[in-house]
């Protein structure tokens, strides 16, 4: 991190009505990096507001904010207006992606572990390529030698634990060291409730409907869902279809108001999850990501684009990027 950067925008926002947003339907990444920033602008007498636009939707990450004791705010409930003038710092998301709505306020700072959107001006910007947000947000507290309480090294520890899947996706030696610094301070009882019954009964009908959709092409697997699911909820089941022994990339979409709602999964080097879904949706929808994982959109006024036969449009798009890619 730079000290100076971040301690200049700290001075910056002193007196200032400040906003901490995450992306759209935030996971316990997301919710642990805004929640372990909030605490440490509260160090330096700056008091900011999380908040986030859709809902919390999994059990797991409900439970997170209970027993973290997380106060954080869906942009209709907002504990006072957001104006134009108002500070939001980004984090686990940048201003210009597909994950995260515009608010009123002025976007000055980003923190990030996703790739780079070229263009965007912040007056303080960190996007690095580490396995989760909160460990870089971990990695704050201990270059500034602010010891996390215990509340907030359960929840960042939590959010680097669930982004990294339990550090088998997307790990860098600074998350290892992050994980190592803040095991101390949190709480083993907490992480251990946290750990179990994750999954509700009404989660088992976008597993179902995922099964009995599924295609596999040259250990591609496609499974489209269609029902309207949270981001959290089509997130886990691509994870799902990726645990097949048959399958090195999933492709899980589902039908939703606002157009179909993807997400991507590669445990291949040969298939960049990012690129994948940008190229296959280049002209009719969005995405971008990591190279491991992924999401995307096409909005409704542009599913006529698909024709009739939807999925299959869709399987093929995919496949023809891959094709002319030569994976």
């Amino acid at each position: 991190m730079d000290k100076k950067a971040f301690l200049d925008m700290v001075d910056y926002l002193k007196g200032k009505h400040v906003f901490v947003q995450t992306h759209n339907f935030p996971d316990p990444d997301a919710i642990g990096a805004g929640f372990g920033l909030v605490g440490l602008l509260k160090h330096y007498g700056v008091s900011a507001v999380l908040c986030y636009v859709g809902q919390i939707d999994r059990v797991n990450t409900k439970k997170m904010t209970e027993l973290c004791r997380i106060t954080i705010y869906p942009e209709n409930e907002l504990p006072e207006e957001m104006k134009e003038e108002d500070p939001v710092i980004c984090v686990d998301s940048q201003k210009g992606g597909g994950n995260i709505r515009d608010l009123p306020g002025d976007e000055i700072a980003c923190i990030d572990h996703h790739p780079l959107i070229e263009g965007e001006n912040y007056r303080y910007l960190d996007v690095r390529k580490v396995g989760s947000c909160s460990t870089l947000i971990a990695e704050y507290y201990s270059e500034l030698s602010i010891e996390p309480d215990e509340l907030t090294a359960t929840a960042l520890l939590y959010g680097l634990k669930m982004d990294t899947m339990h550090f088998t996706r997307g790990v860098t030696a600074e998350d290892i060291e992050m994980f190592s610094y803040l095991f101390p301070y949190a709480s083993e009882n907490i992480l251990t409730e946290l750990s179990g019954n994750n999954m509700e009964f009404k989660d088992l009908r976008a597993y179902g409907s995922a099964i009995e959709n599924i295609f596999v092409y040259d250990r591609i697997g496609f499974a489209g869902i269609p029902f309207a699911c949270p981001d959290a909820q089509i997130a886990v089941v691509a994870d799902f279809i990726l645990s097949l022994e048959e399958v090195d990339v999933a492709v899980l979409y589902a039908s939703r108001p606002d157009g179909i709602k993807f997400s991507v999964r590669s445990e291949t080097v040969a298939v960049d999850a990012g690129k994948l879904i940008a190229g296959a949706l280049s002209g009719i929808g969005s995405g971008g990501g990591h190279s491991f994982m992924a999401g995307g959109l096409i909005p409704r006024e542009n599913l006529e684009g698909l024709g009739e036969l939807k999925d299959q449009a869709i399987r093929e798009r995919f496949l023809n990027w891959l094709k002319m890619k030569n994976v």
